[in-house]
């Protein structure tokens, strides 16, 4: 250990005794990155720190297809302003390419962008009055992009067999938060746009998958797309939108999809919400088997967005922060092949009728 980590170890220690906070919070509050913080402990002993890693090799998609031994497990996807949690099995699992995976379970659903995953670890973490045990993936900047916690349910055996198989010889060295600085996404000017042809081909969509590839054919971001896009397919809402979608849907036993996205991985939800509650700037969901927390203060602008498709209108409401950056995404639950459901639309029209009502 060198006499920085050192340092790290006592100064994380120290903070996250005296004030309780979560390590993310602790990590930031010393300057560091959340990845750094946990780099700091790798092979620490028990009687040294109540956290400690171990970095494993960078084969993701292999670590990610041995989960499914492992049983039940808790899988947490976050960006800045959202938290996906999700209890379930990692199974039904697609590797055709080493840089995109798919897990299509009963319960866990995710998108995995791999050339986006650079350090992984194992994580034990004895501060609290269980002990939690974790596999923990980051970003080349040190930015947690997807975690998976052991439940009760879990499989330990299988686990720390994952663990073994995967564990790196070489400990790992995240370059400090301060010599790391993201290069902020500057849009085009709308009038280097071809906004004409931008909007032909949105209405020639035939797949909600292919909207991607649109914005990147024309070069525009995504709200960039949302704001030239004609008022049919894109109109903007009340900040507050996603609170009474939430409340409505779970009023009504009406079914959605919760897309959390960060550049690394899309975490989904399919199925009711039940138990929706405000707890200062976090708007929570707090069921079995899934739980979502959003800071409401952290949405600068929410959109109803319409996509065609080979089965009709697929409608989504979805919120974005200040710099542009999806939040998170919810659409009616459907199947591929079946056009969007009627009591859906009729929550988003709800959205839509308020906001002309205000605007007026």
């Amino acid at each position: 250990m060198t006499n920085r980590e050192a340092d790290l170890v006592i100064r994380v220690a120290a903070l996250k005794q005296s004030t309780g906070k979560r390590y993310i919070e602790v990590a930031a509050e010393l300057g560091l990155s959340e990845g750094e913080m946990i780099a700091a402990h790798q092979q620490l002993p028990s009687d040294m720190s109540a956290l400690s890693s171990q970095a494993l090799l960078p084969r993701w998609s292999e670590i990610i297809q041995a989960l499914e031994s492992v049983g039940e497990v808790m899988a947490l996807t976050r960006n800045p302003a959202c938290v996906h949690e999700k209890t379930g099995v990692y199974q039904l699992k697609s590797n055709e390419s080493t840089h995109i995976g798919l897990v299509i379970g009963t319960e866990i659903d995710l998108r995995l962008f791999y050339k986006e995953w650079a350090y992984g670890f194992a994580v034990t973490d004895q501060s609290g009055k269980t002990e939690q045990i974790s596999l923990q993936f980051f970003d080349h900047q040190g930015v947690a992009i997807h975690k998976v916690y052991l439940k009760p349910t879990s499989n330990r055996e299988a686990f720390f067999t994952l663990v073994s198989r995967f564990q790196s010889a070489e400990k790992l060295v995240l370059p400090p938060k301060a010599a790391l600085q993201p290069v902020a996404k500057i849009d085009a000017p709308d009038d280097r746009i071809d906004i004409n042809g931008f909007r032909t081909a949105w209405r020639s969509l035939r797949d909600t998958h292919e909207f991607f590839g649109l914005l990147k054919q024309f070069g525009v971001s995504r709200t960039q797309g949302l704001r030239l896009a004609e008022p049919e397919f894109a109109q903007a809402v009340d900040k507050s939108s996603t609170h009474q979608i939430l409340e409505s849907a779970a009023s009504l036993g009406i079914e959605i999809m919760v897309f959390v996205v960060n550049h690394g991985v899309i975490q989904i939800h399919t199925g009711t919400v039940t138990k929706i509650a405000v707890m200062g700037p976090w708007l929570n969901v707090l069921d079995p088997g899934f739980n979502l927390h959003l800071r409401e203060d952290l949405i600068a602008n929410s959109w109803v967005v319409r996509k065609p498709t080979v089965d009709g209108l697929v409608t989504s409401l979805e919120i974005y922060d200040e710099a542009g950056n999806v939040i998170a995404m919810f659409f009616g639950a459907r199947k591929p092949g079946k056009p969007e459901r009627c009591e859906w639309r009729r929550l988003i029209d709800g959205l839509l009728e308020e906001s002309t009502s205000c605007a007026a």
